[in-house]
């Protein structure tokens, strides 16, 4: 199984806010940092907010946070709302099959994508940034100099 470009955007934008808290983050910053498009990781952004997972602060002073607690952001639950078709095959979705009333590998794959979806199930932000984690990505994102949005220079 592969995820879309979109769900792994959405998880690192996450994971970044989650790694600058307290600090607020941008679209521009969270872009540079990773060397993605900021016009992708618009479309990720609003939807993360329309998911109650990001607030987004308008105007001068503005920017991104965590609009909850990282441990109450589940992986699995993010994979699922930002994944549009986690149809492994195409028996899964609205396509028919020839071999579909006799196929035991739908079973098979479905049986797979509910155990990936599981694992993830028992992470939350808040495990993906213990442990010296959180602290890695400070460093590897060089989230600990430059300018931030809404706070000026880091201390």
């Amino acid at each position: 199984m592969r995820l879309t470009r979109y769900t792994d955007y959405a998880l690192r934008t996450l994971l970044y806010l989650g790694a600058n808290e307290p600090r607020q983050g941008s679209i521009a910053e969270i872009a540079r940092a990773y060397g993605i498009s900021e016009n992708h990781l618009t479309k990720v952004v609003h939807q993360l907010g329309r998911l109650g997972l990001v607030r987004t602060i308008r105007g001068r002073g503005g920017g991104l946070r965590l609009a909850r607690p990282p441990g109450e952001i589940v992986v699995g639950a993010v994979v699922r709302q930002t994944e549009e078709d986690l149809a492994l095959v195409e028996c899964f979705g609205s396509g028919a099959c020839a071999i579909t009333p006799a196929c035991r590998l739908r079973h098979a794959l479905g049986e797979a994508l509910a155990a990936f979806l599981a694992v993830l199930d028992r992470y939350t932000l808040a495990d993906l940034l213990a442990g010296g984690a959180a602290s890695d990505l400070v460093r590897l994102l060089d989230l600990s100099g430059g300018e931030r949005t809404g706070g000026g220079p880091a201390p």
